[in-house]
């Protein structure tokens, strides 16, 4: 087993059309809207940051400009920021598999959704997903909105969302983050409109085991997914420490 791997790199799904928010979406990627006086995004980064991560790829799509009137430097906190373009939007595996090109081979990633805000203790994902290596581990919460991923006794996923028929020991809510092997990549095709929850399931099908689960119940977790989710967390977010 290996505990010692650093997760350098942090892959921010930002591409999304933020449908559900319009109108506050129509000229700004949703992981742009502001809180605290930052974009939210960089709420996200500072997280990774407090993990180890000190590089940083974003896929866009919607308003790509917008990023880069955000992030002139391409920078935030002297991190670097990769920007990866869809032209066709991707969802979430396509757009991983599209920055393969952009890491190394047996590197493990964090993958974050880009609409999430969190401070939970992030180094609990990568010390268990460095212990157990399984090609993904997502982070669960035991309570929230959408119970949808179930878990065996021994941690491993068995199913999500109904798919599979298997309900396993218990249900969890899936946040959004999670680590990733880059073996994972070469079960996604190039140019593919993929769902990661697809290539999750297909795995979980072929090799039991191969996707885990951690729960991580400490902390906040919010995922900014309407107008009035955004508005609550605009008046709870104090502006970040610079």
């Amino acid at each position: 087993m290996e505990t010692g791997r650093r997760f350098k790199t942090a892959f921010i799904l930002g591409a999304g059309l933020g449908i559900r928010l319009r109108p506050l979406t129509e000229s700004c990627p949703k992981p742009l809207l502001e809180l605290g006086g930052h974009p939210a995004i960089t709420y996200a980064m500072d997280h990774l940051i407090s993990a180890g991560v000190d590089r940083f790829i974003v896929n866009t799509h919607h308003c790509p400009e917008v990023y880069l009137e955000k992030f002139p430097d391409r920078k935030w906190r002297e991190r670097p920021i990769l920007f990866r373009n869809e032209p066709i939007l991707l969802d979430t595996a396509g757009g991983l598999k599209n920055i393969e090109d952009l890491l190394t081979e047996d590197e493990a990633i964090v993958c974050y959704n880009g609409d999430i805000i969190a401070n939970f203790c992030l180094n609990k994902l990568l010390q268990s997903h460095n212990t157990n290596r399984p090609e993904a581990t997502l982070v669960l919460r035991s309570n929230g909105p959408q119970l949808n991923v179930s878990v065996e006794s021994q941690g491993s996923i068995c199913d999500i969302r109904n798919s599979l028929g298997n309900p396993g020991v218990r249900k969890c809510l899936f946040t959004g983050i999670y680590a990733v092997e880059t073996s994972l990549l070469q079960h996604m095709e190039a140019g593919k409109i993929e769902s990661i929850i697809t290539v999750f399931l297909d795995r979980i099908r072929s090799h039991p085991g191969s996707i885990a689960g951690i729960v991580i119940d400490d902390g906040d977790w919010h995922d900014i997914g309407s107008p009035e989710a955004y508005e609550i967390l605009k008046t709870r977010i104090a502006a970040p420490e610079d």
